[in-house]
């Protein structure tokens, strides 16, 4: 009796240890989401192409860049002569203002004032910072900046949202050599 109930306990306990059966995901998780976001930026990339497109077509009596990294810009006053562009470290003092695609002015170039700005040490957005690099002391430019290029999805937590295209005029003061 006593081998038959210790038996029985050892059968027991052999039979308790067992795992429970892996639960299955409810939902499987494909790439859908991310083809989806892309396929949205896709269709905004183009929307917004297509605005600074118009934009430019309206106004042909200004002779548009296309730039390398995606926007485009006119120039006011062009220096030929001067080589000095920005590098790495280098200080410029600059005015800009910001507006929309329409315009509209979000800020005034009285109201942010002139600007000192270390090259590629200091947080600017995208297209600013890539627009300095293309100028030249005394230089003015008008640059078409899609989404991307400035705040993109996030704005500026104030004045500007999300996906805004941003237009703005650019006059470098002066480029300080950081040597």
């Amino acid at each position: 009796m006593k081998i038959v109930s210790k038996l029985i306990i050892l059968l027991l306990l052999v039979a308790s240890c067992k795992s429970p059966e892996a639960r299955k995901p409810e939902q499987v998780q494909s790439g859908s989401f991310i083809k989806e976001s892309a396929e949205r930026n896709k269709k905004l990339n183009e929307r917004e192409r297509k605005r600074i497109e118009d934009i430019m077509s309206q106004n042909p009596e200004y002779d548009y860049v296309a730039s390398e990294s995606g926007f485009w810009y006119y120039y006011h006053t062009k220096v030929e002569i001067d080589t000095i562009t920005a590098g790495f470290g280098d200080v410029i003092n600059f005015d800009y203002d910001v507006k929309d695609l329409n315009g509209n002015v979000i800020y005034s170039q009285q109201e942010l004032g002139p600007q000192t700005y270390a090259m590629d040490q200091e947080e600017i957005f995208t297209g600013l910072r890539e627009g300095l690099k293309l100028m030249k002391p005394t230089e003015s430019a008008t640059f078409l900046f899609p989404s991307q290029k400035a705040y993109g999805y996030y704005g500026d937590n104030n004045r500007i949202g999300t996906n805004i295209p941003l237009m703005c005029r650019v006059t470098v003061n002066s480029i300080k050599n950081n040597e």
